[in-house]
């Protein structure tokens, strides 16, 4: 909205606002306006959900048992917070004639719209049973379905239906018709990673926060062609505009963190959760680093792989590997504090963060 004003019928007459052309500059920007407008509308929104929800979040009878008493009350659809901030930030600072900005932004309220539906019926119920999981899937595949075919119609000929290998600079993998599904895989995928993990205060903001930043990063240089020519990397023209979304992405997330820090006042529930996930993934394969996400969100991937695991092997066996899945509920189990889990894995994510910069160097 701004750059459309500023850069189209001020720019050339104003030498500041020649700042709008910067993309360094609005993704800044975005940042800062979405971090102001989380702190702006945190307090009053979480009153809101307080009033309407009465008893807060529904808890699972089977998950540890402090959290019946500790977690008890605590309101959720705290992901509406971020949605706000998200898009508002995005849609002030982008260039609103990117259509990887659209496709993004839509596959992300999407599946927030999937998560709001999940989160309202588990509320209406008062328990923890909401939308079905085939129901649930079903949106979530067709969603991403739609989406990946929509990325694909922006890219460049021969990038379009290809998926790109980090460490290596010139393999690329044509997957044809297939790669619509590919792409509905990752975006589900991640949307359902980010749901699993999100089980303690603070737990999965903070990872999503390190992937935006690094796909801030990623997303600048990909739709720069100087850039990616000297790093070697695949350049996807106009994707440079993604590096918004994710700086507005992390300054959401900085935000949320706020109220979501130990002990939580709000929890950001599927709403959140999955609309996080959807946009990593989204971001993901717009610049063609699908598999550097699997580095990046690595924490994300071992979440789900544990689940799987543990539901592939008691149905085998009749008994676990972990004493609860997801892992970081194992780790509630062996008396771990809450603090330390979520701290330890935050690590992980820094950890697993720096290893996906590093593929943009190591070819």
């Amino acid at each position: 909205m701004l750059y459309d004003l500023f850069q189209r019928h001020a720019a050339g007459h104003v030498s500041v606002l020649n700042l709008f052309h910067y993309i360094t500059f609005r993704a800044g920007a975005a940042c800062l306006t979405a971090l102001v407008l989380s702190l702006m509308l945190g307090n009053p929104l979480i009153a809101r959900l307080r009033r309407i929800q009465r008893g807060g979040q529904p808890i699972r009878a089977l998950g540890p048992e402090r959290h019946i008493v500790e977690k008890a009350g605590t309101p959720t659809m705290g992901g509406v917070l971020i949605l706000v901030s998200l898009l508002g930030s995005t849609l002030l600072w982008a260039d609103l004639t990117n259509g990887f900005v659209w496709a993004v932004m839509t596959i992300t309220l999407a599946f927030g719209a999937v998560g709001f539906a999940d989160d309202y019926l588990k509320l209406s119920r008062r328990n923890t049973d909401g939308v079905s999981m085939r129901m649930r899937l079903g949106c979530e595949f067709a969603v991403s379905l739609l989406g990946g075919i929509w990325i694909e119609s922006l890219m460049p000929p021969d990038l379009a239906n290809h998926l790109a290998f980090p460490f290596v600079k010139d393999l690329l993998l044509p997957l044809g018709y297939a790669f619509p599904v590919f792409a509905m895989i990752t975006i589900t995928g991640f949307g359902n990673a980010v749901n699993f993990t999100d089980g303690l205060d603070g737990l999965a903001i903070v990872p999503v926060t390190i992937a935006a930043l690094v796909f801030a990063l990623i997303s600048y240089l990909v739709g720069n062609h100087i850039f990616a020519d000297y790093l070697q990397l695949h350049a996807v023209p106009g994707t440079g505009e993604l590096g918004i979304f994710c700086s507005a992405l992390v300054g959401a997330g900085l935000g949320f963190l706020w109220f979501n820090a130990p002990p939580a006042a709000v929890f950001m529930g599927d709403t959140g959760s999955l609309a996080l996930g959807g946009a990593l993934g989204a971001v993901a394969v717009s610049v063609k680093h699908e598999l550097v996400l699997c580095i990046v969100g690595g924490l994300f991937v071992i979440e789900t792989l544990s689940v799987i695991i543990q539901v592939f092997w008691y149905k085998r066996t009749g008994r676990r590997v972990f004493l609860m899945a997801p892992l970081h509920h194992h780790f509630e189990k062996k008396g771990w504090p809450e603090s330390k889990i979520v701290i330890r894995f935050w690590i992980v994510s820094i950890v697993l963060g720096l290893c996906g910069l590093a593929t943009l160097k190591l070819r």
